[in-house]
């Protein structure tokens, strides 16, 4: 009756020996760590490197505890923890000299951090690796930035490409026009007569229905002034914030911070929380930092490789490096800008099957590069990024035929992950807005330690408060209650772990909430046990029908307390989400622990004896018969060991 199947004493093992497996990084804490990543956009960190920084750092006499490579997306760093800031600070001063030896341009990013200080053997499990619950900047301290989005810069370029646009559209359908410029927040065309105006009038709100239009005259001069829809002004604004949001993301992917928080706030307003984050320096000059794309012709004619190999560029000429650190000459003419990129997609080459990157372009764009590519088959385009005002070439492919419709692709000598990390900064490679930061706090680590502290104790008095009770109150049954509700913590710690959430203040508190939530379940098996008792069960059959019956109670009261948190999950943020997502999760691990694990503690306790008697479960009071006539029931006391 009370005996569970060997597979379901197997699965409360394996759950229990999982949970502990991935609890176990939370308590190993953090280690200070210099963290090497790629300052330039054709620089990469490859595994490689880890030998040559362990070198360095001998010869610095400052070996580090450990040192090893990791990947992140398509980011890869070199990470080095020490035992202390002292080495810490001595190493990243060290790393920065040795590798960046031309101060003006550096080539990458040596910076401050924080990662888990688990074993090595943790870091061995490859793909199955335990990793900590990331920690939110109330808990961990770091820097909390607020950007201001510049949207009048928005706009301005939005212009400018509109100016393009219009001007490109008015030459294919031969319609004479003066002048087209931007003038403030709108565009002005200028014509020699009224029926040029109107036929370019027609053919541009056909064209650019986000355009309102409006005619006047000045000086015999025919002018028609076009400024966008309120509608697309938003989502001008909205775009840009987008694009800003997922560049920073990129850029703060290099600082290695984990779980960083970049929400939009407000219309024109981004705000960003970088958790553990030691160098605030380093991390505002990668927030400011600025990206521009340009396409321009390579020369590769004899005369230019020839001044090259003599070390000279030739007049009209710039030298640059290719991916490879070979050096290219190519033309200071800007064929194209970022702004003429609408998007970058890696894919595949459809006749060769190799990695590809599929570029798409704007009017203006798809007509100059038509033009472009129809003059210049068999000859080599190099496609620039410049960080920082310094350029480098990210590819150079050959025109091979002219390139019509605005679809273009880049192909040549590349990998799949090289076509991916191509796409990813020809798309997101500058900011859409220019941004200011007007908004600076910091948390120091030492006050998320005491967060840390605090919540820790509140939740461990609170455990020993439900513990002591339960034990005086149920006894044995009391103890199996309390093994349940450390089981349910520690699968609560392990899922947050599995998922890699970010535990905050709100967090915690949902933990302490959790702990007497599931408390409940097991008062109302055992309060169930209890009436079956009274109602004249052997000790078996209360065991069996207390949890049975107490079951559908269980169930409904946590599907409507999951209803209210899930609620909290779809409509809250920020730190509600953060309460949340624990709180959910808690209902889960409660009800497993208290249906699954505590019965088969009590299977194991009682189940394998076959004449059982009596059961601790603390005092049952039973009703006994009164004196004839009376119509009265006194309770009687008894004990539960009956």
């Amino acid at each position: 009756m009370n005996r569970y199947p060997l597979w379901k004493y197997i699965t409360v093992l394996a759950a229990l020996v999982i949970g502990l497996i991935y609890t176990l990084p939370n308590f190993y804490g953090e280690a200070p760590a210099v963290q090497v990543s790629s300052a330039k956009a054709v620089i990469k960190v490859t595994p490689d490197m880890v030998e040559q920084i362990r070198q360095v750092l001998d010869a610095a006499k400052l070996p580090p505890v450990s040192i090893y490579y990791a990947q992140s997306g398509t980011l890869g760093t070199i990470r080095v923890r020490y035992a202390n800031t002292d080495q810490q600070l001595a190493a990243r001063d060290a790393l920065d000299h040795a590798l960046n030896t031309d101060r003006t341009d550096p080539h990458y990013t040596v910076a401050l951090n924080l990662i888990p200080a688990s074993p090595p053997w943790m870091r061995s499990l490859g793909f199955f690796e335990p990793r900590p619950m990331y920690l939110g900047l109330d808990l961990r301290g770091g820097v909390h930035f607020l950007l201001q989005v510049d949207m009048k810069g928005a706009l301005t370029a939005r212009y400018d490409a509109l100016a393009g646009d219009i001007r490109s559209a008015l030459r294919d359908n031969k319609i004479a026009v003066t002048n087209v410029e931007r003038t403030g927040q709108s565009v002005t065309a200028t014509f020699a007569s009224a029926d040029d105006r109107s036929r370019a009038r027609d053919d541009l709100r056909s064209r650019m229905p986000d355009l309102q239009l409006s005619t006047s005259e000045d000086a015999g001069k025919f002018l028609l002034t076009g400024e966008l829809s309120s509608s697309a002004i938003t989502q001008v604004q909205n775009s840009a914030i987008t694009q800003n949001i997922a560049t920073l993301h990129n850029r703060i992917n290099e600082l290695g911070v984990a779980e960083p928080v970049i929400q939009q706030q407000g219309s024109d307003r981004i705000v960003v929380e970088l958790p553990g984050v030691q160098d605030i320096a380093k991390a505002k000059e990668m927030l400011g930092r600025t990206a521009t794309l340009q396409i321009r012709m390579v020369d590769d004619s004899a005369s230019a490789m020839a001044a090259l190999a003599s070390g000279t560029v030739p007049f009209g000429l710039e030298r640059y490096t290719d991916r490879d650190g070979r050096p290219i000459l190519v033309r200071r003419q800007v064929i194209l800008t970022g702004q003429n990129l609408q998007n970058a997609q890696a894919g595949r080459d459809q006749q060769t099957q190799q990695p590809a990157v599929n570029l798409t372009l704007d009017d203006k764009g798809t007509r100059i590069f038509r033009d472009v590519t129809r003059d210049n088959i068999g000859k080599r385009m190099a496609i620039l990024l410049f960080e920082n005002g310094k350029g480098e070439v990210v590819t150079a492919p050959v025109i091979r035929t002219e390139i019509d419709g605005g679809q273009v692709q880049i192909s040549g000598s590349m990998t799949a992950e090289e076509a991916a990390d191509t796409a990813l900064l020809l798309r997101a490679g500058s900011l859409a807005a220019p941004m200011s930061i007007i908004e600076e706090r910091t948390i120091g680590p030492s006050l998320g330690a005491d967060n840390i502290a605090k919540g820790f104790h509140s939740t461990l008095y609170g455990f020993i408060a439900i513990a002591i009770f339960i034990l005086i109150y149920y006894h044995v049954f009391g103890l199996f209650s309390t093994l349940g509700l450390s089981f349910n913590l520690l699968l609560l710690l392990a899922v947050l772990s599995m998922l890699q959430a970010t535990l905050t203040l709100p967090g915690i508190a949902a933990i302490a909430l959790t702990l007497g939530m599931a408390i409940d379940s097991n008062v109302l098996i055992n309060e169930r046990i209890r009436e079956e008792l009274r109602n004249g069960a052997t000790p078996q059959q209360a065991i069996s029908q207390g949890f049975e019956r107490a079951w559908g109670t269980i169930l409904d009261s946590n599907i409507t307390t999951l209803i209210v948190g899930l609620a909290l999950l779809a409509f809250g943020s920020g730190p509600v989400r953060g309460f949340a997502v624990v709180h959910c999760l808690g209902i889960v691990t409660s009800m497993f622990s208290a249906v699954v694990g505590v019965r088969a503690l009590a299977n194991f306790w009682y189940g394998r004896q076959r004449k059982l008697t009596r059961i601790s479960i603390g005092t049952v009071w039973k009703p006994v018969e009164g004196k004839a006539g009376d119509g009265k029931a006194p309770a009687k006391k008894t004990t539960a060991k009956q």
